[in-house]
């Protein structure tokens, strides 16, 4: 058994630092703790805390999700790799600290989950990842896929997708790739929001706008189109236009107006639509939702006027 030297505690406060202050048990061992130090230092009270089976934070309080992560992957033995909501946290896609933590490790091995670490054994371990420090993530079109296809809410599956396309993590073509790719099962949801960004939605409430739309058997618009000045030059990219009533549909969402410099680009953009002869109708992602006759009634009723004045010219 390694004898406890200034050298191995040196070794292990190293390790401590590269990991967020999270050991496995294994590691503890080689820098000279027995097993009965480690079940000391983790006792009630005590100043390290058991995270998972042979994992232990070197810490009192609650874990970050960086050390749930770290601890995840530990468990989960060197080759494993984070995927799902816990990738998408830490590659930037979404702010949000999952309570489950799901890591990946070949279809051979044997472990199971355990607290918050789903293990998910697969055929399609990565062959690539991104590390951040001692944590290794999964690529963002694998862990888009592999958080869509255990989510139940297509919402989320919508914030999701839009989210890593939006934010220019994956494109929607490695999108597809990923659901060619892995399991039919459990990708509905997958599918039908992946359907709707390579249609040109790229958020939440733009979706909700073309479901609606899509179901009131509204005249097709075309997603995220470019409108555009005589001489062929872009006003703007709206996100609904009906180009033939020159009728734009828009959703406007208080988090992209939170300064009076977002507030007057948006005006300055209105006003040149409308001189160019662009009827621009505003919804808000609560009206689309809980006043969709009056939204679509206000579409219907653009293009029906709309029409009616381009007949009689």
């Amino acid at each position: 058994m390694p004898r406890r030297t200034a050298a191995n505690l040196g070794a292990l406060s190293a390790i401590l630092e590269r990991q967020h202050y999270v050991v496995g048990r294994d590691q503890a061992i080689a820098c000279g703790l027995t097993p009965e130090a480690i079940l000391y230092r983790a006792r009630a009270g005590g100043p390290w805390q058991r995270l998972l089976p042979g994992t232990y934070l070197a810490q009192t309080g609650s874990p970050t999700a960086n050390q749930r992560d770290m601890a995840a992957l530990l468990y989960a033995g060197p080759v494993s790799v984070l995927t799902g909501s816990a990738a998408l946290r830490g590659l930037g896609i979404s702010r949000d600290e999952p309570a489950i933590i799901d890591v990946l490790i070949p279809a051979a091995q044997k472990r199971q989950s355990s607290g918050f670490a789903v293990v998910r054994r697969t055929i399609r371990m990565p062959e690539l990842w991104v590390a951040e420090g001692e944590r290794r993530y999964a690529l963002a079109a694998r862990a888009v896929g592999d958080a869509a296809r255990v989510e139940g809410s297509l919402s989320e599956v919508r914030a999701i997708v839009a989210g890593a396309v939006q934010k220019r993590r994956c494109s929607v073509d490695l999108l597809i790739a990923e659901l060619a790719a892995g399991p039919r099962n459990g990708s509905r949801l997958f599918r039908i929001a992946l359907s709707e960004v390579a249609d040109g939605v790229l958020s939440v409430a733009e979706a909700d706008l073309r479901e609606l739309i899509l179901r009131a058997g509204l005249p097709r618009p075309v997603f995220n189109a470019p409108v555009r000045r005589e001489d062929g030059s872009v006003i703007a990219v709206v996100d609904a236009w009906w180009a033939e009533a020159r009728v734009a549909g828009e959703v406007d969402s208080r988090e992209w107006h939170l300064s009076p410099a977002d507030w007057e680009r948006t005006m300055r953009r209105h006003n040149e639509l409308a001189r160019c002869g662009v009827q621009v109708l505003h919804f808000s992602p609560r009206q689309i939702r809980s006043e969709p006759r009056a939204v679509v009634a206000a579409i219907a009723g653009a293009l029906a006027q709309r029409g009616n004045r381009a007949r009689a010219g």
